[in-house]
């Protein structure tokens, strides 16, 4: 039989209902009733981490767009190449759940002295924040075609792939998570970055998770 989920959280965010509810050991995050992530697995989120990490100048600034349930975050503080962590976060309900009931199943990393957490919505922040990053992992939404609100999609476009280019240092390392594949988007990738690397990451259902790769010129 299947656990029943419990809600611990609900309210009102900037991109509508959020709730936090948990599954026998597991905790999830809904968007307007949509599912975004969990604590199950975080495989891909990690993989999406550690292959930025690889390629990025070692000892760099690593952006994290989207906080989720952590598990970015903490897999660019176990990793020796990577510097400081800034984690960009526009629902302040994900900051605080980080901060409480989930900080378990990442060994509280936002209280990590090398993170900068910053609440504010990634497609305004960042044409401002005035720093260049040897990495950004993108994972922001559940992928290019599927944005947790329409204006999300911007980012994704030509001109978001500039914006995302732009804050990328010289030879830095640009990855956008996705819950499926999205020819389109690699194809402005592409466009705007040369050679991508495409990963590929098996779920129980349905399409494998993909990481996007692309890099800046040197």
């Amino acid at each position: 039989m299947s656990e029943v989920p419990v809600v611990l959280d609900r309210l009102r965010g900037v991109c509508g209902e959020l709730v936090l509810r948990r599954v026998a050991a597991d905790f999830e995050i809904i968007a307007n009733g949509v599912f975004l992530m969990d604590t199950r697995n975080g495989e891909s989120e990690r993989l999406m981490v550690r292959a930025v990490a690889d390629r990025m100048p070692a000892g760099g600034r690593l952006l994290v767009g989207g906080l989720g349930v952590g598990f970015s975050l903490r897999a660019a503080l176990d990793e020796p190449r990577v510097g400081e962590v800034v984690v960009v976060e526009r629902e302040r309900a994900v900051i605080d759940w980080n901060r409480g009931p989930l900080r378990s199943r990442h060994g509280d990393a936002l209280a990590d002295p090398r993170v900068r957490c910053v609440e504010a919505d990634l497609l305004t922040w960042l044409p401002s924040c005035g720093a260049d990053f040897a990495g950004i992992c993108l994972d922001v939404d559940n992928g290019p075609e599927w944005t947790v609100t329409d204006g999300n999609a911007a980012l994704y476009g030509n001109a978001g792939l500039d914006m995302l280019a732009t804050a990328l240092s010289s030879g830095g390392v640009l990855a956008v998570w996705s819950a499926g594949a999205s020819p389109a988007f690699a194809e402005r990738l592409a466009a705007r970055f040369g050679a991508v690397d495409t990963l590929s990451v098996p779920v129980p259902r349905g399409e494998p998770d993909l990481v996007y790769l692309a890099r800046a010129p040197r």
